[in-house]
């Protein structure tokens, strides 16, 4: 494949490796603009896997005065990704996308600057674990989904774990 820019580099990862890239915006995303960003992304061809981090919004009210009580959260809504509803649990603060070329790591860049009217950071490197960590062990045994290395939290439980797989494209 031949680099799509003028520079003539060589955008094809070497060995057919993935490109992981981060991006973190300089505010939490509301739920509308998750929703707006995270549809446009999955509507790029070669979206591998995509994971969103931040801080974490309550059901209930863990300690204090209010032990027990719901949390009713702005930011606390549900949202539609390929057509699944998924609760957000988190605020949207940092979003880590494994893709399978250059090519569409800069789609996805040129879709956060649309996307957002705000400054982002935006980042090429490693940020999936590769291989098996001891948690990785111990929550999924010997042989776990290559997609889920890394994903998973400590003190979390599997069934947190939202997959949104992509539908196939009809063709005629």
């Amino acid at each position: 494949m031949t680099c799509p820019t003028e520079s003539g580099c060589n955008c094809e990862p070497a060995g057919g490796e993935t490109v992981q890239i981060e991006i973190v915006p300089q505010r939490i995303l509301s739920p509308e603009t998750s929703e707006k960003l995270l549809g446009r992304i999955y509507d790029c061809d070669g979206i591998i896997r995509v994971m969103v981090q931040g801080s974490r919004l309550p059901d209930k009210v863990g300690y204090g005065p209010g032990t027990g009580e719901a949390v009713s959260h702005p930011l606390k809504k549900s949202i539609e990704v390929e057509g699944q509803q998924v609760n957000m649990r988190v605020t949207l603060s940092r979003l880590l996308v494994e893709v399978d070329s250059d090519a569409t790591a800069d789609e996805i860049k040129k879709i956060c600057d649309e996307t957002f009217s705000f400054p982002f950071e935006f980042y090429k490197g490693v940020f999936f674990k590769k291989y098996s960590t001891v948690v990785d062990y111990a929550k999924m045994g010997p042989d776990p989904d290559e997609r889920l290395l890394g994903m998973t939290d400590p003190k979390g439980k599997l069934d947190q774990i939202v997959f949104i797989e992509k539908e196939g494209k009809d063709s005629e």
